[in-house]
């Protein structure tokens, strides 16, 4: 008959690395993350980058985009700001020069918005690649949140339309906020 002793040693032997197998599986299948201030630099970058190519956009004309009375004649990009995402409105500049049926059945100015949805983190390179021309007021942007939107879907979009004009703001982009009675 074996010692108490031996069954002992024989089932430490087993039983430490039996213990230790899960711990060591675990501990390999994680993958290093970034640091928290190599993403926020490289943000920072990417938005001192945006910045300087807006800035080719001439600054806001107040007395043009404050005589606009309804987003459906707005020209410059705006945003409707949603739960998880945002919508960029854009007008494609008219390519016709002339004056002849400007706003009529043959030259709608619907015909030239395009909407696009953007996610809240690509939304710097998005109106980076606005072109220059759908600009006509100048460096504004009017935002406004997402209509009939359920009670408990409120405060999220609400931190998105803070987060959306921060981010204007860090872009050197004025303001222009909507409601849905009309414009603030």
């Amino acid at each position: 008959m074996r010692s108490p002793r031996f069954i002992l040693q024989r089932t430490a032997v087993f039983t430490v690395p039996a213990l230790l197998l899960p711990l060591l599986a675990g501990g390999c299948a994680r993958t290093a993350s970034p640091s928290t201030a190599s993403t926020q630099a490289a943000q920072q970058q990417e938005i001192e980058a945006a910045r300087q190519q807006l800035e080719l956009i001439p600054p806001p004309s107040k007395t043009r985009y404050m005589a606009v009375k309804s987003l459906s004649t707005w020209e410059n990009p705006y945003l409707t700001v949603q739960g998880g995402m945002v919508t960029l409105h854009v007008v494609t500049a008219d390519t016709n020069t002339t004056t002849l049926g400007v706003g009529t059945m043959l030259r709608p100015l619907g015909a030239r918005r395009h909407d696009l949805n953007v996610r809240l983190s690509e939304l710097t390179t998005a109106l980076n690649a606005v072109p220059e021309s759908s600009w006509p007021y100048g460096r504004v942007v009017a935002i406004e949140e997402a209509h009939e939107v359920p009670v408990s879907a409120r405060p999220e979009v609400r931190r998105n339309m803070e987060t959306v004009i921060k981010t204007l703001n860090d872009l050197g982009i004025v303001v222009y906020e909507w409601n849905e009675t009309g414009r603030s």
